[in-house]
Formats: structure tokens, sequence, C-alpha cells
């Protein structure tokens, strides 16, 4: 199983980098996900629109979000030119209704699906892997997603602190986990996202065997984030790197 980093930054990318997106690739078979603004340009780097099994948004945030519209032009050039003939499924939670209403519409690109609408516990198969999706705590439905192959891959998405994420992580070979603020933000990301130190915490009650922290403020020292996220996790925390490919 490996990852590649497309972005990782939030609520805005640092200069010419990207917000969240990730490639995840076991198996022969190619996942995005998230799809924030300039992650389309980076996936293409590592594999073509015909290559990719499927999308996983795991909310509707615009950093996380805004490519899926420069993708669904090059799904429905690539079937317009005979290079595919299907649509890509994708999986997104519903909220804010105006952008869960213009994605749904996307027929000609993608086999939507709704992830609220899957019955619990929402665990699905796609591209050979089992899906597991748990509510995450945010201003928006948003799910943190476990995707089990050759290995254990758990990714966050915006959440604050949660017992549910803390259960979806159990054995997890790596926790790919929001990292939004440093301690001295903890009251303003209270009830939406986490801090570092948080991030390993969590990493910790799990018993997850690698933690890397992403979804990095772009002001930010990242180095100070590791930091604070290694006091809580308890071991090495790797950072997301925009275009590092690892091993899981």
């Amino acid at each position: 199983m490996k990852l590649t980093v497309l972005g990782c930054w939030a609520p805005y990318p640092r200069v010419s980098g990207a917000c969240s997106g990730y490639l995840l690739q076991d198996m022969g078979r190619n996942l995005l996900i998230d799809a924030g603004n300039g992650v389309l340009s980076k996936m293409l780097q590592h594999i073509n629109i015909e290559e990719l099994d499927g999308v996983l948004l795991s909310h509707l945030h615009p950093d996380h979000i805004m490519d899926i519209y420069c993708l669904r032009h090059a799904i429905e050039s690539a079937n317009r030119e005979g290079r595919i003939n299907r649509t890509v499924p994708l999986y997104m939670p519903t909220g804010p209704t105006e952008d869960f209403t213009r994605i749904k519409g996307f027929t000609k690109a993608f086999e939507v699906q709704i992830i609220d609408e899957i019955p619990e516990p929402k665990k699905i198969t796609l591209a050979g892997l089992k899906i597991n999706f748990v509510a995450g705590k945010h201003n928006l439905p948003v799910y943190s997603i476990s995707f089990e192959g050759s290995k254990k891959l758990v990714y966050s998405g915006d959440t604050a602190y949660n017992e549910d994420l803390i259960k979806l992580t159990t054995e997890a070979d790596l926790l790919l986990c929001e990292a939004s603020g440093l301690d001295k933000d903890t009251d303003y990301l209270k009830e939406n996202h986490l801090t570092a130190r948080q991030a390993g915490q969590l990493a910790a009650a799990a018993g997850a065997k690698r933690l890397m922290i992403t979804h990095f403020y772009p002001e930010y020292v990242l180095s100070e984030l590791q930091r604070q996220a290694e006091e809580g996790f308890g071991q090495i925390t790797e950072l997301a790197r925009e275009g590092a490919t690892i091993e899981i």
C-alpha cells in the first residue's frame, strides 16, 4: 500500500502548493482521497485519469473539494474522447446544500454515493479495499475513513477529538491525521479541529503504529507542529510533504 501526499495545506495553500488531497494505491488500484485546490494537477504527475478507480470526499469544505470541479471535466473529456467508457465512483456526505447538489449533478463523470445513506456500520468495498466511514466532529457533516487492504490506513478528515476515531484507528499501520494548530489554538479549534498535540494523543490512545500529520496552516513552522505532535504521541511523527510517496 502506497500513499502520495498531493496537498497538505488548509484553508489555503502555500506558494505552488495544494490543499487537502491524497492518492492511495494498493493492489494496482488508485483512489483519490479529497480534492482540494490544486490537487488534480498534482495527481496527474502520478496517474492518468484513466487509472482512477474512485474518489472519496471526507466533507464539502472548499479546501477539500475545489478540484472536484476540474476532475469532473477531465473525466467527461476522457469519456467523450473514448479514452474511458465509465463513470468514477464518488463517495461524499451531504451539506452544504449548494455544493452537495451541484456535485451530485455531475452524473456524466461520477457515480455518486452518499455516505450519510450507507447503513451503519457504513462499510463498503471499493477498488478491492475494505472501507469504513465514521462520523467526525466538525461544523459540517464529515467522515473519518479507514482503508484496509495489504495494510490499514486511517484518514481523520477534519474533526475534533472523539472516541469513534480512536476506535477506527485501532491497529492502524498509519494514521493520517489533521493537525490544524498549535497548543495556543486549542480554544479556537475546539469542536471542529485537532491541534498537533491532540493528533498525537489520539494516535497514542488508538495504538497506531505510525502517525503522519497534515492539514497545516501555511503560516506555521511545521517543525513546531511536529514537536507538539511527537510529545502527544510519544514517538516519531511524520510530516505530510507534498509529492512524497510512502510505503505503509
